[in-house]
């Protein structure tokens, strides 16, 4: 059986490892969102294509 001590131990060591865990995940969580905001910028940001291209397909058999 265990003691209060030992059981209070491993108490306290689940719930750092949980806050710990909920840490990293909040700063991935956080670093999606500015690369998603990155990437959103970026393709605001992009020159059109060129205008004829896409129109035609080319296909020999």
């Amino acid at each position: 059986m265990m003691d209060i001590a030992a059981l209070s131990m491993a108490k306290s060591q689940a719930s750092l490892a949980q806050a710990a865990s909920l840490q990293v995940m909040s700063m991935t969580k956080d670093m999606a969102q500015q690369q998603g905001q990155q990437m959103a910028e970026m393709l605001k940001s992009a020159q059109a294509p060129h205008p004829n291209l896409g129109r035609s397909l080319d296909i020999s058999v």
